[in-house]
Parts: structure tokens; C-alpha cells; sequence
């Protein structure tokens, strides 16, 4: 006789089964879950990304093509900004068989101002329109579209002063075309410190008798540690004759461009005209005016200037990342060993240690004078100024 137990399985092997069947099923489970949240996940991530990017590039063709349609656009401009056949056909230099010369994107976000700018009589004279064609640089139509007329001009021009008088004489009233700016003669200009109370950018530069006369030198200032560091100071970090050409960035009147040219140092000047004819001054005095904003890319090539200075211009006022690119391109326009003079650099306290020392040391410079001051004169903003020297590395500046 066959016994049950025989012919039946045995319970502890059922167990054994029945907990196989129940651990191998919620494995299952698991791994077919966690693979569908895998990929639901990636899904997810993928299609908000894809959207995003969507929605980017949507916002983008339509910034890019608001306003900037062919037939909105004035015929002066497509004539310069369109694609210029080579006579001889393709250059390998160029790359092509056309140009197409540079015009600042952003202009033709701005039609009815490029409208204004671009209508003219063709082969006659140029608009009065000095105001509007700054207007349009400073909202970014950088560079302008040239044009093919002829700016107004004193009829009753005077030649400049000869070298060296040019050099701390005011010029005469006929080197500007006046309708532009509040002032109508240099004798406004110089003494509109004390009789205008209304802001103006670098109002007292046009006194080259009052603080123009001190600036850079020593005079005045409150003694070791200032703020203010001189052009003997400076020039004594480098060996004699090392330092032979620069860039001014926002120099006014141009001032340090003239107090550098004692030291055979040939520097060239950034400058607007906001309310004063600073380009028709700087280039009065005898020494190159460059008439660009401060978002430009700097036109030099890369490791060729001994030289960048800058007072007031870089401040909070501008967007961090643009003042990051703006430092970068400093570096990129410095040779290695050249120095980097950030003049008087203003924020407000907090955000110096926070924000700008770690941007300004992202860059790669090496500090060779940091001195940091408060702003005094408003006292209840808590600005702080930064005077820096920075050099870039003479090895390894990449």
C-alpha cells in the first residue's frame, strides 16, 4: 500500500514553492515598475526639456522677426546690411563669393527709429539726428549701418591747436555742431558744475583747470591706501618702456589718455556724447576717440594691448553676466603681463564680496593692488568703491 505522502508532495516543499511564486511575482512587479518610472521619468524630463527648448525658440523667431520684415525695413538699410557680390567671385580668405557688412542685430528691433536713421537724400547731407543715432547704440544697434551722406559740420570750423597747446586748451566752439546738447558753447560745459543742478554724466570733465587737472597725480588724495593710485605708482610695477599702448574704457575727456602720452604710452579712448561732445573734445586734445558702448566687443585682436583702464564706467549698473563677458574681453585684448586698471569700481558693500570679487577673480587675473573704500557721498546707500591693478599671468594665461 502506497502511503498519501508518497504519492503527494510534501508540505515543505509546497512551502518552498508557494514563497518562490510570491517572492518572484513581487520582483516582477518591482522591476516592471521601476523600469516604467524610468522611462516615464526620462519621458517627463525629455518632453519639459523638448517644450522648453519649444518655447525658447518660438520666443526667439518671434523676437527675431518682430518688426524686421524686408518691407518694414527702410531701403537704406537693406542696401548696406543685404549680401555683397565679390567682383572677382569667391576669395578663400573670405570664404565666399560676398560680403555682408556688420550691422548690430537688435537694430532692426527698433524700426521706426531705423526708419528715421536710414531716410536720407542719398549723395546729400546727413540728417540732424546725432541724438537718435545714439540712442540706437546704446540700445544695442552696435554697430550702426553706415550710410552714404555727409554730416553737418560749423561751417565756420577753426583748425585745432598745435601740439602741445591742444593738449589743456579748451578748443574752440566751432569743432562741435551744437543742437544736440543742452550747452550751445564750451564755456557752458566748463562751468556747468556749478551752475546746472541737474545729473550729468562726468560733469566737471570739461574744467581742465579744476579736477581734470589732478587726476592720476597725487594731489589731493588722502595718502597710503587711497583709492586713487597714480600713473608713477602703476607704471613703476612694469619695466621701463614695457607699457607702450592701452585702451581707456569711458574716459571722459580723455584725460589719463593725455597724462599717458608723458610716458610715450599711446592710449586710445571709449567715450559716448551723453549731453556733451566728448569724441569732438578728445579728438581736440590730440588723441583718438573710439565711439562705442560698453557691451561692444573690443576691436583688437587677441593678446596685443600692455594696457586696459577704466574708471567709473564698470559698476552695478551693469547686468552681471554682461560684466563677466566684459572682463573676459579685457583679458582676451591683454598680452600676457599686461595690466588690467579697474578705477574706482562701485556696488553696493554686500554685493562686492558676494558677487563681483568671485566674478573678477573667475576672469584669471593676478591682483596686484586690491583696495577697497566707502563711497561717501551718500553715505545711506552703503556703496563701497574698488580700486584694483591686475595683471594677467605672464605664463599659463589660458
Amino acid at each position: 500500500m502506497v502511503s498519501k505522502q508518497e504519492h503527494g508532495t510534501h508540505p515543505r516543499y509546497t512551502g518552498i514553492f508557494l514563497l518562490f511564486i510570491i517572492v518572484s511575482t513581487n520582483l516582477a512587479t518591482f522591476f516592471v515598475s521601476i523600469s516604467f518610472f524610468s522611462c516615464s521619468s526620462t519621458n517627463f524630463i525629455n518632453n519639459l526639456v523638448g517644450e522648453t527648448n519649444k518655447q525658447v525658440t518660438e520666443k526667439q523667431k518671434a523676437e527675431e522677426t518682430d518688426g524686421s520684415d524686408e518691407k518694414d525695413l527702410p531701403p537704406e538699410f537693406l542696401a548696406i546690411a543685404g549680401p555683397q557680390k565679390l567682383p572677382f567671385g569667391f576669395k578663400p580668405a573670405v570664404g565666399s563669393d560676398e560680403m555682408i557688412p556688420p550691422v548690430g542685430h537688435p537694430c532692426t528691433k527698433f524700426p521706426n527709429e531705423l526708419r528715421r536713421y536710414m531716410t536720407y537724400e542719398v549723395n546729400g547731407s546727413c540728417p540732424a539726428d546725432e541724438a537718435l543715432a545714439q540712442q540706437l547704440l546704446l540700445r544695442g544697434c552696435e554697430p550702426l549701418p553706415r550710410r552714404r551722406c555727409r554730416p553737418a559740420a560749423d561751417p565756420n570750423y577753426v583748425e585745432p591747436y598745435p601740439y602741445p597747446t591742444c593738449l589743456w586748451t579748451t578748443p574752440d566752439n566751432s569743432s562741435v555742431v551744437w543742437y544736440a546738447y543742452r550747452c550751445k558753447d564750451y564755456a557752458c560745459l566748463v562751468h556747468r558744475s556749478q551752475n546746472q543742478r541737474e545729473f550729468d554724466d562726468c560733469k566737471d570733465c570739461f574744467d581742465l583747470g579744476g579736477r581734470e587737472s589732478r587726476r592720476w597725480t597725487g594731489k589731493g588724495r588722502s595718502g597710503e591706501g587711497s583709492l586713487d593710485f597714480t600713473i608713477d605708482e602703476v607704471m613703476a610695477t612694469r619695466k621701463p618702456g614695457t607699457i607702450r599702448i592701452g585702451l581707456d574704457i569711458g574716459g571722459g575727456v580723455a584725460t589719463f589718455a593725455v597724462r599717458m602720452r608723458d610716458w610715450n604710452v599711446t592710449i586710445l579712448t571709449t567715450s559716448m556724447n551723453l549731453n556733451g561732445p566728448f569724441n569732438n573734445f578728445i579728438a581736440s586734445r590730440g588723441v583718438v576717440p573710439l565711439y562705442i558702448t560698453i557691451s561692444q566687443r573690443l576691436p583688437f585682436f587677441d593678446n596685443t594691448l600692455d594696457m586696459v583702464h577704466s574708471m567709473h564706467v564698470l559698476s552695478n549698473w551693469i547686468p552681471t553676466r554682461l560684466l563677466q563677458f566684459i572682463l573676459f574681453d579685457f583679458y582676451r585684448v591683454l598680452r600676457p603681463g599686461g595690466l588690467f586698471w579697474l578705477d574706482r569700481f562701485f556696488c553696493a558693500g554686500e554685493q562686492l564680496e558676494e558677487v563681483y570679487e568671485p566674478i573678477i577673480d573667475s576672469v584669471g587675473f593676478k591682483r596686484l593692488r586690491w583696495v577697497v573704500g566707502m563711497k561717501t557721498d551718500h553715505p545711506e546707500r552703503r556703496e563701497m568703491y574698488l580700486s584694483a591693478l591686475l595683471e594677467k599671468p605672464l605664463k599659463n594665461s589660458w
